[in-house]
């Protein structure tokens, strides 16, 4: 299912080149919440939306180029000022677009198609727990999107906490798992970025409504969530399992993705402060 819902996605960017595309169309259209179309999009395919998006169009602004359309009407065609889409053209191909018809260039980028590669069985182990509504309550901000290594503006938010905050968070504490979780949330729609920003939290799991203004929430619905365990070394072991949470375990899943974001708690090896046992939570429908 998520692979028929990935590869029409594809055919409905092809369909829509032309036009100002969002994360929520995209997303809406294949029934899919953005927050994890995009990250499925990354880790099944190595790329960025946004990276496969822009050499498609440029893929396409090749063939009209050769057909000896206008330098001018190509970049409008596809949302692009004449000087950023020489830029764009000359970066992506090596040649100036007016160099195209005359030289007879083609710069071909094939259309993506999903499919499941069958690999060397990897243990995952999970646990199925049921939550009522609850709060993640805690301090955030605007963080760089980050997929390896670790992330130093997590780094400063983290240092940031003031003690009355930690105390807080601490009293209001009341529902499993009780450590100090981080949430992702919020990243940037925005294609024409490379790059982008997301929201991060560093906070706890309450049912408390009465939260002082010190402190910021994201409400969470009752849900389903399926807990990823795993232990080895911080940050590598937690990033990888993300990564074969999208690529590994969710293509072949019986459960869809609610709209709910993740969040994961680490707890460190005293004797080893490099390696660390995580718990990665993933918010299901079914």
């Amino acid at each position: 299912m998520i692979l028929k819902q990935l590869n029409d996605s594809i055919e409905f960017i092809d369909e829509n080149l032309t036009s100002n595309l969002s994360l929520n169309e995209i997303s809406n259209f294949v029934g899919l919440p953005g927050q994890h179309y995009k990250k499925l999009f990354i880790f099944l395919s190595g790329m960025s939306l946004s990276e496969y998006i822009k050499k498609r169009k440029l893929h396409f602004a090749n063939i009209d180029l050769l057909n000896n359309e206008a330098v001018t009407s190509v970049a409008t065609k596809y949302s692009y000022s004449v000087d950023g889409f020489t830029r764009a053209f000359k970066s992506w191909s090596g040649y100036l677009p007016s160099q195209i018809a005359e030289e007879q260039v083609l710069i071909s980028f094939p259309k993506l198609s999903f499919s499941i590669s069958t690999k060397g069985g990897t243990d995952m182990k999970t646990r199925i727990v049921e939550q009522p509504a609850f709060k993640i309550v805690g301090v955030q901000k605007r963080v760089p999107m980050q997929y390896e290594g670790v992330n130093e503006e997590i780094e400063k938010l983290a240092q940031s906490i003031t003690e009355s905050q930690r105390k807080e968070m601490h009293d209001v504490q009341n529902i499993e798992p009780k450590e100090v979780v981080n949430v992702s949330y919020d990243a940037d729609e925005d294609f024409i970025k490379e790059e982008g920003d997301l929201t991060h939290m560093i906070g706890v799991l309450t049912t408390v409504d009465n939260i002082s203004d010190q402190l910021d929430a994201i409400n969470i619905d009752k849900s389903k969530w399926i807990v990823f365990e795993n232990e080895g070394e911080f940050p590598k072991v937690l990033q990888d399992t993300y990564a074969k949470i999208y690529s590994e375990w969710l293509p072949e899943s019986e459960y869809d993705l609610a709209d709910i974001p993740m969040f994961s708690f680490t707890k460190f090896n005293e004797d080893n402060k490099n390696v660390a046992y995580s718990e990665i939570w993933v918010a299901v429908k079914n």
